[in-house]
């Protein structure tokens, strides 16, 4: 059983900085590819960003949307995943979500690849 744990989420102006941090526990271990995820009210729960590992390495990965924005990254602990959020806009307001899972072939992007979530952090970007 894997435990997850969201913080640093808030309200900040439109061009504005966050960073969300997640802290794991329990029955984790250094390989589990780490990812965040939004929901927005009234939408489907999207892939934002996730890091990965193959041998000692680590990938990280970002959506699109947010691409050049956002960063994720590992903590020096490894059971621990960062979101710095930059140039925040309206339309990033979402609850966050972390989530975890044990290494499997390919990235995963959808939430259905995830076994273990946070229980979630507002982010609120106001115009």
């Amino acid at each position: 059983q894997v435990q997850l744990v969201e913080s640093g989420g808030g309200l900040v102006q439109a061009g504005g900085s966050l960073r969300l941090s997640c802290a794991a526990s329990g029955r984790i271990f250094d390989n589990y590819a780490m990812g965040w995820f939004r929901q927005a009210p009234g939408k489907e729960r999207e892939f934002v960003a996730v890091s990965t590992w193959s041998g000692r390495t680590i990938y990280y990965y970002h959506a699109e949307p947010v691409k050049g924005r956002f960063t994720i990254s590992r903590g020096n602990t490894k059971n621990t995943v960062y979101l710095q959020m930059n140039s925040l806009k309206p339309e990033d307001t979402a609850v966050y979500y972390c989530a975890a899972v044990l290494p499997r072939v390919g990235v995963p992007r959808h939430p259905a690849d995830f076994d273990s979530w946070g229980q979630g952090t507002q982010v609120t970007v106001s115009s």
